[in-house]
């Protein structure tokens, strides 16, 4: 098991290092918007690379593709890896960086972040819905679609999107609010908890030790206390000025 708590303490420090910079994010950003950005988009790209790779030694003890919300972390980790099109700007980026939010000016946009059962700060890592679905679903012609993934596999991703994480109920509350799809984010940290929890769980139930600081600081609350609802959002709007 020694490769495998190797690989979860990995990830309890990205976790650690993305917690640090998302609180530093807004002092920063009075300085250095570039820097403040960049530094929050490499940590959570840090996060998913080391969910990867805890994915990689722990597949045979968890089946990472039965879950939505595991499955969606691999596919997005990937598409961000690979970078081999434009998707998966994050909101921070396509707004802040290069005076981007000038070519929405007076654009309303819809956040939605699901819900999280327990009390504290949430934060907000927001990916545009609709890059999800130019990823996966082949019907939409995307000459982004993830060809890596066969037809079979990408239609199972598409009906988890849809249903375990409730995407296709975003997309009705969005269309009845009359927001573009291009103008719907969701945010990626409920999903992230929800799938940490799922694998916590099931590695600490097989007996994959928590080593060094950072696993343990984390193995309580990932195991025993925190708890999302991938069956309910909370939503917010913005309007570009």
């Amino acid at each position: 098991m020694v490769i495998q708590e190797q690989a979860l303490s990995k990830l309890a420090n990205a976790m650690r290092i993305y917690g640090e910079e998302h609180m530093n994010f807004n002092r920063l950003k009075l300085v250095d918007a570039e820097e403040a950005i960049d530094n929050l988009d490499r940590a959570m790209e840090a996060k998913l690379e080391a969910f990867h790779s805890l994915y990689d030694v722990t597949k045979d003890l968890f089946d990472y593709f039965d879950h939505a919300d595991t499955a969606v972390l691999i596919l997005l980790r990937n598409a961000v890896h690979h970078r081999n099109h434009l998707l998966f700007k994050t909101w921070n980026q396509e707004m802040g960086l290069n005076d981007g939010h000038k070519k929405y000016l007076g654009a309303d946009f819809l956040l939605a972040s699901h819900d999280i059962l327990t009390n504290g700060h949430k934060m907000k890592h927001l990916y545009k819905l609709e890059d999800f679905y130019l990823r996966i679903d082949a019907s939409l012609g995307s000459p982004f679609l993830e060809n890596r993934m066969s037809d079979k596999s990408r239609q199972k991703l598409l009906n988890q999107l849809e249903n375990d994480l409730s995407f296709g109920e975003l997309k009705k509350y969005a269309q009845g609010e009359r927001y573009p799809l291009k103008q719907v984010y969701v945010n990626i940290i409920p999903i992230y908890i929800s799938a940490a929890v799922k694998v916590f769980k099931a590695l600490n139930d097989q007996g994959v030790k928590f080593v060094g600081f950072d696993a343990n600081a984390y193995k309580e609350a990932f195991t025993n206390e925190l708890s999302v609802d991938l069956g309910s959002f909370d939503y917010s709007t913005i309007r570009i000025l």
